[in-house]
């Protein structure tokens, strides 16, 4: 595989990576699917998966690079794609909502995965609003 390629999935995982750390905080759950919580089982999934992403992105920092310089080039996608997350979590939160999306052990999703409709009893529904029915929103 060539260097360009190796950094690109580099980059590519550590973003991903950054997300799924994010996600896994219960504020940045909540901006990204407003409508749910996630319980600690997802917490604990997503960890696992932006840990797994972080260490691809350094496997293909090493694929690309001699040891010392991969090094470098890792940390410095770190930081930037920390800050990519963050400017996404503040202007564009919604962005991020498919990689909320992570399978459970029975193989349904854990959540939103088309906008606004989530699994409940083993059938897909609409997510019902936060807002009280007799609120108007102007």
């Amino acid at each position: 595989m060539s260097d360009l390629a190796l950094l690109t999935a580099a980059f590519v995982c550590a973003v991903c990576g950054m997300a799924w750390l994010a996600l896994a905080m219960k504020p940045h759950w909540a901006q990204v699917r407003s409508a749910t919580s996630h319980t600690a089982a997802v917490a604990r999934r997503l960890r696992g998966a932006g840990a797994v992403a972080l260490l691809l992105s350094l496997a293909a920092s090493l694929g690309a690079d001699h040891p010392s310089m991969a090094l470098l080039v890792w940390v410095m996608m770190l930081s930037v794609s920390a800050v990519i997350v963050a400017m996404t979590l503040a202007y564009w939160p919604k962005c991020l909502l498919w990689l909320s999306w992570l399978p459970d052990g029975s193989g349904k999703p854990t959540g939103l995965i088309d906008g606004g409709s989530v699994w409940q009893s083993g059938r897909m529904t609409r997510a019902r609003s936060s807002f009280p029915s007799g609120s108007t929103h102007g």
